[in-house]
C-alpha cells in the first residue's frame, strides 16, 4: 500500500532512484506538472511522457495504488493540501514583492521540515543515536554543500563529545576511510545519495568494518545500499536549486532531532561538558 502519512509527491521523490528509466520520465513529468495530472487520462499522461499506457499502470501499482484512478485521487488530494497549507509556495518570480518573497521562503522552509518529519523513521534515529554513542570516533563527511551540513553536525556534537570531527576534502575522506576501525562510524550527508566520490569512500569504509549512517533525500539511492542506517530528509530540490536553503534546513532539523536523542540519554554528562566548554571559551570574549 502507498504510505498514508506522506503525500504522493513526497513518495515519488523518495522512490525516485529505484525507478526504471521509463518510470523516471513519468516521475519527472508528474513532479513538474502536479496541478495538471488529476485532469489527464491515462493515455494523455502516457503520451506526454512517450511511454505506454501499461507503463503508467505499473508505475501506479509500484507506488502502492490499485490503478490510475486511485493514483489520480491521491494526486488531487495532495494538490489541494499543498495549496491550502502553502498558498504562496513556488519559485520566486520577477513580479513578487519583498513581502511575498519573504512569505514564500518562510513557507518553503517550514514545508521542508514538515516533509522531513513525515518521511523520517524515528526508529532509525534511535538506532543511529545509539550507534553514535557506542562508536570510538565519528567522522562527519559530505561533498559540496552537503559538507557544510556535515561540518555543522560535527560542531554541534562536539559541544558534548570529543569524538566527532569533520573531514572535508574528498581525498582526505578516502584516506580517513582507509584508516577507520570497526568501532568507528562515518556520518555522511548527501542529498542525492549518488555521488561517485561518496560511493568510493563508503565502500572503503565498509571493507574496513566501519559502520555508516547516511543522511539523504533518497532512501533507495546507491549510497543508501552501502549504509547501515539511512536517515531520510524531506524538501524537494531540482537541479537548478542545488544547495537551496530549504533543503539545508531539512537536514539541520534532522540533525537537531538526532542530537537531542543522542544527548537525552545522559543529560547530566552533557550539561557538565557544556559547562566546561563555556568556561574554556569565556576567556576568548572581551
Amino acid at each position: 500500500m502507498a504510505k498514508e502519512k506522506e503525500s504522493v509527491f513526497v513518495h515519488i521523490g523518495s522512490e525516485y532512484y529505484s525507478f526504471t528509466p521509463a518510470e523516471k520520465k513519468l516521475a519527472d513529468y508528474i513532479l513538474s506538472a502536479q496541478d495538471c495530472i488529476s485532469r489527464m487520462s491515462i493515455s494523455e499522461l502516457a503520451g506526454a511522457c512517450s511511454v505506454a499506457d501499461a507503463t503508467v499502470s505499473r508505475f501506479c501499482r509500484r507506488l502502492g495504488y490499485k490503478g490510475y484512478p486511485d493514483f489520480k485521487i491521491a494526486i488531487a488530494n495532495a494538490s489541494i493540501h499543498r495549496l491550502e497549507d502553502n498558498p504562496l509556495s513556488g519559485e520566486i518570480t520577477r513580479e513578487d514583492t519583498l513581502e511575498t518573497i519573504s512569505q514564500k521562503l518562510l513557507n518553503a522552509s517550514a514545508t521542508a521540515m514538515v516533509q522531513t518529519r513525515e518521511v523520517l523513521d524515528l526508529n532509525a534515529v534511535a538506532q543511529a543515536a545509539a550507534l553514535l554513542r557506542s562508536s570510538t570516533s565519528v567522522l562527519c563527511m559530505g561533498q559540496g554543500g552537503s559538507m557544510l551540513i556535515a561540518s555543522e553536525a560535527a560542531h554541534l556534537f562536539s559541544t558534548i563529545s570529543g569524538k566527532f570531527r569533520p573531514v572535508s576534502d574528498s581525498h582526505m575522506q578516502a584516506m580517513a576511510a582507509a584508516m577507520v576501525e570497526s568501532t568507528d562510524t562515518i556520518l555522511f550527508f548527501s542529498y542525492s545519495g549518488s555521488t561517485l566520490a561518496m560511493l568510493d569512500t563508503l565502500e572503503t569504509a565498509r571493507e574496513r568494518g566501519s559502520k555508516v549512517i547516511l543522511v539523504t533525500r533518497f532512501p533507495n539511492s546507491p549510497g543508501a545500499a552501502l549504509a547501515d542506517i539511512v536517515l531520510q530528509c524531506g524538501a524537494n530540490e531540482n537541479p537548478l536549486q542545488s544547495g537551496s536553503i530549504p533543503a539545508r534546513i531539512a537536514q539541520m532539523y534532522l540533525i537537531d532531532i538526532l542530537f537531542s536523542e543522542f544527548t537525552r540519554k545522559n543529560l547530566d554528562e552533557a550539561k557538565e561538558r557544556r559547562n566546561r566548554i563555556a568556561q574554556a571559551l569565556a576567556a576568548k570574549h572581551v
